[in-house]
């Protein structure tokens, strides 16, 4: 095992433990929790197009547009954590981890034709290896007999394996949209806050896309 793999290892459960640890305490620390990483994200993006545009006029848009992302995605973890619950939380968090683990894994077992040109290591089958793993949380759900406590989530597998895959899509996107400013920029990481992951943006990118989108698809559509 090599150095770098036992930061991320290390980071991993840490972070982990801390998010479980702010999820299940009371709605305070969640919210606490959610303003610190929304704090810390949109600095690192601050920084980020900094790098990319030395006008402050042009840099005013994408500040502005990044404040309004990362709101929703504050105000969208917080309510549904409220009004659903942790498990509601949890079943989103674990989609979108078991859909990067799935273009990880498959991305490198496989390899093949690349998806884009904005993020050059990424590929078509590490793609569909995202939308793949991310139907996972399902399994796990329903054999520990939660996924029916969860309103967020409907009874109708169809209809959860549709909520899976929109969650996937908009994990992936995260991902590539803040590759595409990291690739402008010309740098790796967005930051150096977590050892072995780069910055929190970098980590959770997919996740500030993923809840609002399934909050937007219950709570409005």
């Amino acid at each position: 095992m090599t150095k770098e793999l036992k930061k991320r290892i290390i980071t991993s459960i840490v972070l982990i433990a801390i998010v479980l640890n702010c999820l299940f305490i009371n709605n305070y620390s969640w919210l606490v929790l959610l303003v610190f990483i929304s704090l810390i994200c949109w600095l690192e993006f601050i920084n980020l197009i900094k790098r990319i545009w030395r006008k402050k006029a042009i840099i005013i848009l994408p500040t502005i547009i990044s404040f309004a992302v990362l709101y929703l995605f504050l105000y969208s973890a917080y309510k549904i954590k409220v009004e659903e619950s942790e498990k509601a939380i949890l079943f989103i968090l674990l989609v979108c981890m078991f859909s990067d683990i799935g273009g990880y894994v498959v991305g490198k077992s496989i390899g093949g034709k690349k998806l884009t040109k904005i993020s050059p290591n990424k590929t078509i089958s590490g793609s569909i290896g995202s939308f793949l793993f991310s139907l996972f949380p399902i399994g796990i759900f329903s054999m520990l007999t939660i996924i029916t406590e969860i309103n967020l989530v409907p009874t109708n597998l169809n209809d959860q394996l549709i909520i899976c895959l929109i969650l996937s899509l908009a994990c992936q996107l995260g991902d590539l949209i803040i590759s595409y400013f990291k690739r402008l920029a010309k740098i790796k990481d967005t930051g150096n806050i977590l050892p072995g992951h780069g910055g929190m943006l970098d980590r959770i990118d997919g996740i500030i896309f993923a809840i609002p989108s399934l909050f937007i698809i219950n709570y409005i559509l």
